[in-house]
């Protein structure tokens, strides 16, 4: 049976969705095409219909999960909101919902060119993001946003490594108040 073009491009939607997902829980190493299209209910040999390659998946899985991470960024009505949001408990233990850096941050210093300059364009865009919200002079503005994402990212990486419960919940509650942004 012959597919349409539209469910072709639905298809592709379901595979990438499913693998950004997928990544971010278990790893580039720790999932296969296999398991990736028997998520969306597709064949293995269907997946090169899409892609040439998984290593072409993984970066346009990477690119949508940073997508979606700079929107949740957009929809925050402040700095100091976007801070909270992410060192949350939730988000601290849904890994294949948030942040694909502090998810996947180790494996894409290993991946091709296409997974580590999508994750490179998202940075400079979310850096300039950041900054503008910290406010005041560019510079001063730009360096508290590197810091205030290195600080992020570090501490949920940290928040979800550890195995007391306890001590994660301390971990995002000393960083959620070492990142708060001042107002005014």
């Amino acid at each position: 049976m012959r597919v349409t073009r539209e469910k072709a491009a639905e298809n592709r939607e379901r595979i990438v969705a499913a693998a950004s997902q997928l990544f971010r829980e278990k790893g580039f190493d720790g999932v296969g095409v296999d398991a990736i299209m028997a998520g969306v209910g597709l064949t293995h040999g269907g997946f090169y219909r899409h892609f040439r390659s998984k290593d072409e998946l993984a970066a346009e899985a990477v690119s949508r999960g940073l997508a979606a991470s700079a929107a949740k960024q957009d929809d925050c009505s402040s700095l100091r909101d976007f801070v909270a949001g992410y060192l949350w408990p939730a988000h601290r233990d849904d890994p294949g919902g948030g942040c694909v850096i502090a998810a996947l941050g180790s494996d894409i210093a290993r991946q091709g060119q296409g997974v580590r300059r999508a994750l490179t364009a998202y940075v400079g865009e979310h850096l300039a993001r950041l900054a503008r919200r910290i406010g005041g002079r560019r510079q001063a503005a730009r360096q508290r946003a590197i810091a205030t994402l290195s600080g992020l990212v570090g501490a949920l990486v940290l928040a979800r490594a550890v195995d007391d419960p306890a001590l994660s919940d301390e971990i995002l509650a000393a960083a959620r108040a070492a990142c708060a942004i001042p107002t005014g």
